[in-house]
């Protein structure tokens, strides 16, 4: 079990690592290109009617950060203007997006809305040509849900869990970097799952999978350049950023089932039939307004169950080896066989209390083919080995859930808990 918290006031004041958030800024210009200063530049957003407003420098320009990720409406406005409205500014993790805004004469109570125009500029040292975006991550299959899966959507990103040890049950290397120099952050906190040892692999619980996929919103991938405020590895920085809540409540609840019941038996498994798996994912989430505006809610629960049955052989002693009884030639290789090797005798000076750990104490009773020897001298003599081929059944049973609170305190200052 993990606990993760953060609790973070955002303030104009507060220097920060802005690693879950983005930033909007631009300069403020009349007509004929001039600057205008003290104007009034607001963001809001569309989802929570949140707005931010700051002031424009001498010079025009303005900067709004930090400002969760999400669809904005940004506004100009100055006395002697018409207000100029940019709709629909797409935010995402890690940007610096640039809005320049060219204000018309005119009543401040006019406005004018430009729909039409050109497309943002990124000029952030943060590369988000990395993003894994909401729609990628609900819509793209994924084995078991586990959404780090879609850092393979990025150039230069290899899966590497099939080569990997079972501490490293899933490892991605980036731009050829080891998979341990890589960093998560949730929220712009270092992530590090259930790894006691806080190494930076994948943090993945119970399950080996990274559950969450109805907690996340989107997460970037900076490969191996970025700004400053990243740093503690060497290779990738993959910040995920969570759901938050917005003036409409929303809900869902989903069951995902895997049944070994509809699936064919692997060719090269040693058992009859198929053996047992079965895996249910269930859980839901629920975001909503507390109060208008102002406070916002998101929590979401995600349960994982799976029982798997691993066909197995193995070698074991066979039903005679039980009774304390060897191949002759294992027996007493000294004597011969008299003739018959591969005979089976008692073994000599033989203790019988040692035959109890030779059965079923330590060893499962034999249910497949005796072993034949391979040496050139006995070859297809028995052993006193025969396999065992079972079923043994691998339980696991994780539960994760998210919960976040967003505050806004002013047009200024907002606060942001969250607890995973």
């Amino acid at each position: 079990m993990t606990a993760f918290v953060l609790a973070v006031i955002l303030g104009t004041g507060l220097a920060m690592a802005q690693n879950g958030t983005g930033t909007i800024t631009g300069t403020i210009m009349d007509s004929s290109g001039g600057a205008v200063s003290n104007a009034t530049i607001t963001a809001r957003n569309t989802e929570t009617g949140v707005a931010r407003t700051v002031t424009a420098g001498p010079n025009g320009q303005f900067s709004i950060s930090p400002l969760q990720v999400g669809t904005y409406d940004v506004s100009g406005e100055s006395t002697g203007f018409k207000q100029e409205l940019r709709h629909g500014i797409v935010l995402v993790v890690g940007q610096e997006a640039v809005v320049n805004l060219t204000l018309q004469v005119g009543n401040v109570t006019e406005q004018v809305t430009v729909t039409d125009a050109p497309p943002l500029v990124n000029t952030t040292l943060n590369s988000t040509a990395g993003l894994v975006n909401e729609q990628q991550i609900k819509d793209l299959p994924l084995n078991g849900r586990s959404f780090d899966q879609l850092l393979t959507l990025n150039a230069g990103t290899v899966n590497n869990s099939s080569n990997a040890s079972a501490n490293k049950w899933d490892s991605f290397n980036v731009s050829g970097q080891r998979s341990e120099s890589n960093r998560y952050l949730m929220n712009g906190v270092d992530y590090v799952g259930t790894n006691a040892a806080g190494a930076f692999l994948s943090p993945l619980g119970a399950s080996n999978q990274l559950l969450g996929v109805e907690a996340v919103r989107e997460f970037n991938v900076m490969l191996n350049t970025y700004g400053a405020e990243y740093g503690k590895r060497v290779g990738a920085q993959i910040s995920i950023v969570s759901n938050s809540g917005g003036n409409q409540f929303h809900g869902d609840v989903f069951e995902y089932i895997r049944n070994s019941a509809v699936d064919a038996r692997n060719y090269f498994d040693s058992t009859k039939g198929t053996p047992p798996f079965k895996r249910n994912q269930f859980g839901g989430a629920a975001s909503g307004p507390i109060l208008r505006n102002k406070m916002f809610f998101f929590v979401n629960y995600e349960g994982f169950r799976q029982s798997l049955s691993t066909s197995s052989v193995n070698p074991v002693p066979d039903a005679l080896a039980r009774q304390g009884m060897l191949p002759c030639y294992i027996a007493n290789p000294v004597g011969g066989c008299a003739g018959k090797p591969g005979a089976y005798v008692t073994v000599p000076n033989l203790k019988m209390g040692i035959l109890p750990y030779v059965g079923n104490l330590f060893w499962a009773p034999p249910t497949g083919n005796e072993i034949l020897s391979t040496a050139a001298a006995t070859v297809g003599l028995p052993t006193g080995a025969a396999n065992f081929v079972g079923n043994p059944v691998n339980t696991i049973q994780e539960d994760y859930g998210l919960g976040r609170l967003d505050y806004t305190i002013t047009s200024r200052d907002s606060a942001s808990v969250n607890y995973t």
